[in-house]
């Protein structure tokens, strides 16, 4: 018999990615900031919110997906999400990862849920980067 269709992942394969003007921001998952921009730790370029192990953790805004994986020290199970020429977001220390590379994603799609990979608390370290420079996400994010 065959095996359940996977309802949760939708099939990426027939998107193409076109980059988008104007990024229009969204939170990235559901939680408390505990770390803003520019304080603390060793990586301080983007703002860190709390949250429960397995959350879902979603795309900011459209893009494409140029890195998943585990291999950028201190940031545990990583993903880099491409909007545009100017414009990444990055989620970092997420227990798993809902994408691979060079899937194309719509603004709140989940891509991964919330863990604790190569960090000591369950969080999702969230940076958005212009011109490969980091920026403060509270920047672009609406308010809430």
């Amino acid at each position: 018999q065959a095996a359940p269709a996977q309802a949760s992942t939708p099939d990426r394969s027939s998107r193409t990615f076109t980059p988008v003007d104007n990024v229009q921001w969204q939170w990235p998952t559901d939680g408390q900031v505990s770390g803003a921009f520019g304080e603390g730790g060793t990586i301080t370029a983007g703002i860190d919110i709390t949250g429960q192990k397995g959350q879902p953790v979603k795309a900011a805004g459209p893009g494409i997906v140029v890195y998943a994986g585990s291999g950028v020290r201190g940031y545990g199970n990583l993903i880099l999400l491409k909007h545009n020429d100017q414009y990444l977001s990055a989620y970092a220390h997420n227990d798993s990862l809902r994408v691979s590379e060079n899937d194309v994603v719509e603004a709140g799609e989940v891509i991964a849920t919330m863990g604790d990979s190569d960090t000591d608390s369950v969080k999702l370290h969230f940076e958005v980067r212009r011109d490969g420079q980091p920026q403060n996400p509270l920047d672009f994010l609406p308010s809430r």
